[in-house]
C-alpha cells in the first residue's frame, strides 16, 4: 500500500508553504505547529542544506469525530504534511489518512479518513499551480 500522497510544484519553497497554509485554512484546517528541519538542525550546529517543513494540521470537527469513535486514533493526529526541496524541485505531500486508519485496523473510520484525505489532497493540488 502506498502511504504517501505527493505533488511537485514550480513554486519556491516559501511560496509553497504560504499557499498550502492558505489552502488548508480555506478547507477549515489549521496549522497547529510547523518545523523546518533545515533551520532547527542548523540551530543545533548540524549541517543540513535542504528545506524540509513539517506541518501538523487539524480540522477540529473531524478530529473530534475520530476521537469520539476511537480514542487511540489520537496517535495519528494531528495530520502531518510536508513541503520540501529535492533535486531542485519543491514537493508537497502527506501521509494518507486512509492508510493510517488501515494500519490501525480501524475499518469503521474509513469514510471519515477518505473525507479528510480528499480535503487535504485538494489543498495540496490547489497549492501547486
Amino acid at each position: 500500500m502506498d502511504f504517501i500522497y505527493e505533488q511537485k510544484t514550480d513554486k519556491t519553497f516559501e511560496q509553497a508553504v504560504k499557499d498550502l497554509t492558505a489552502n488548508l485554512a480555506a478547507h477549515s484546517f489549521g496549522v497547529l505547529w510547523q518545523l523546518n528541519f533545515k533551520d532547527k538542525l542548523q540551530e543545533k550546529g548540524l549541517e543540513f542544506d535542504h528545506n524540509f517543513m513539517v506541518l501538523e494540521v487539524c480540522n477540529p470537527a473531524q478530529a473530534k469525530k475520530v476521537l469520539d469513535q476511537k480514542l487511540e486514533m489520537g496517535y495519528m493526529l494531528p495530520c502531518k504534511m510536508a513541503i520540501y526541496e529535492k533535486d531542485g524541485v519543491v514537493r508537497l505531500g502527506m501521509m494518507k489518512p486512509q492508510a493510517l486508519v488501515q494500519l490501525m485496523g480501524e475499518t469503521d473510520l474509513g469514510e471519515t479518513a477518505l473525507e479528510v484525505e480528499m480535503t487535504l489532497r485538494k489543498a495540496i493540488d490547489d497549492s501547486i499551480h
